[in-house]
């Protein structure tokens, strides 16, 4: 492990960074909002920071595979500090600099877990900033460097395989690192500029269109308002929203080769698209089931199906208190966040993909009681899966739920909150969905102070899946 060029890349990195934050310093100038010079302060100090990072690492050395693992981990830390200092730094917006960390960091893994409210009220260029962190962190903003990087003179393949979520991280779109980040980058934004056109043309105003195009494509959550999606109590809109929420939580190098190929077979072809799509509807279904049982709302169909879709792929969005409804649909609501989107998507949860091999593996478990002596193997699309990837799947399963079990009791220990206040709020971070039950149904302003670093922490371990992070504490990797 280099520590010189973890620290030198990690400079480049910030220094890519600290551009992204002109872009809210001119919605600023736009609107005519006196925070431009709280985006010029951060932008300075983020800049600054990296450009000594990156000067003080040698010219030359080569980015090993474990150092991927350091960078990845240390950038979404870093980032997510340096990414508060708007926020911290502008009045009215955060009391304390947890809030303002957790709020990053929140933007930036996706999980939309938010403490601010009047959210009505905030400066646009504060709104458009929060949506942007989302947005980022989506693809992964690691992912848009590794297509630059190599221009400097430092390989990206270590930082790809280590960011990219999902349980499959050697499968390249094409033969190079930097066209396969610059590949998924350029679907990514054409995703979020239809999704923009299409809120705009169903009645949002062109800046609430763009900032829900960010969120919705990064599944993300954020809102420009305290009542989410239910701010607009608009059908198109909502549809809207279903579409591209199920869209991005399809694994992106599947949306690549429907649209190289032209073929939409790809996605029916596809058995972990098919399952995502299938728990999808069933869960809708029971919820709708559930709603038209207790004639709970004045839309039992659309409010159904949009909250199963919004909370099953992780994004977050609402258009009413969903933890109001009878106490069965909530929690399958929660508990269908556990799955998540597919691998390779901006979803979070365990992925369908692991879900699916689970399952395989329990069947094939069965049918060796019945046939002791028998082989049997486990095939997905005609290919044969090896037994390694099942055994990885199995360990990251037992490794998640033990940290989320350990993080659910620490929680009830250290502070009020009852069981399911606590079970929900590491379940809403742990898989970057955002909302939770109880006291966290609406906002996480009234958590104490030690109980969010906490949650950040279960944020960064849900964006990074775990292992990414854990094997920083192994001390097998600090030797040489």
């Amino acid at each position: 492990m280099h520590l010189a060029v973890t620290l030198k890349v990690t400079g480049g990195l910030l220094m890519l960074f600290s551009g992204t934050l002109l872009i809210p310093a001119v919605v600023a100038w736009l609107y005519g909002e006196a925070t431009i010079g709280v985006f010029a302060m951060a932008f300075l100090i983020t800049l600054a920071v990296g450009v000594v990072l990156w000067f003080i690492g040698p010219r030359d050395m080569e980015l090993r595979s474990r150092d991927g693992f350091l960078i990845t981990v240390l950038f979404y830390i870093g980032l997510g500090m340096f990414g508060a200092l708007p926020l911290f730094l502008a009045p009215g917006v955060v009391d304390n600099w947890t809030d303002a960390a957790f709020e990053s960091l929140s933007g930036l893994t996706t999980t939309g877990a938010t403490v601010l409210t009047g959210l009505d009220d905030l400066p646009r260029s504060i709104l458009f900033y929060r949506q942007l962190l989302q947005w980022l962190g989506g693809m992964g903003i690691i992912v848009l460097a590794v297509a630059i990087l190599p221009m400097l003179g430092v390989g990206g393949m270590q930082l790809y395989r280590a960011e990219t979520p999902g349980p499959v991280k050697d499968a390249k779109l094409t033969p190079r690192i930097a066209q396969t980040a610059a590949a998924l980058w350029y679907l990514y934004m054409g995703l979020t500029a239809l999704c923009a056109i299409a809120y705009y043309a169903a009645g949002m105003n062109a800046f609430d269109a763009i900032c829900h195009g960010f969120s919705t494509v990064a599944i993300g959550g954020f809102s420009t308002h305290d009542a989410s999606l239910g701010y607009f109590d608009n059908a198109a809109v909502d549809y809207v929203a279903i579409v591209f929420m199920m869209l991005a939580g399809i694994n992106f190098a599947l949306h690549f080769s429907a649209i190289t190929r032209r073929d939409l077979w790809v996605y029916w072809r596809d058995r972990e698209v098919r399952l995502y799509v299938f728990v999808l509807m069933a869960v809708a279904a029971v919820v709708i089931a559930i709603l038209v049982e207790h004639s709970t709302t004045d839309a039992p169909f659309r409010d159904g199906l949009f909250h199963a879709v919004s909370i099953a792929t992780t994004t977050g969005f609402t258009t009413t208190d969903f933890s109001a409804w009878p106490s069965a649909a909530p929690i399958l609501l929660i508990f269908a966040a556990f799955a998540g989107g597919c691998a390779g998507s901006t979803a979070g949860g365990i992925k369908q993909y692991r879900v699916l091999l689970i399952g395989r593996q329990g069947l094939r478990e069965i049918r060796r009681l019945i046939h002791p002596n028998a082989v049997f193997h486990i095939k997905l699309g005609g290919k044969l899966i090896p037994d390694r990837v099942i055994e990885a799947v199995w360990g990251f399963f037992a490794v998640y739920a033990v940290i989320f079990l350990t993080m659910v009791a620490v929680l009830m220990a250290t502070s009020d909150l009852d069981f399911t206040t606590s079970f929900s709020a590491v379940a809403a971070n742990l898989n970057n969905l955002g909302p939770g039950l109880g006291d966290v149904a609406l906002n996480y302003q009234d958590v104490p102070a030690h109980t969010k670093w906490i949650l950040i922490i279960a944020m960064l371990l849900g964006r990074l899946e775990i292992f990414t992070l854990l094997v920083l504490l192994t001390p097998d990797y600090w030797r040489r």
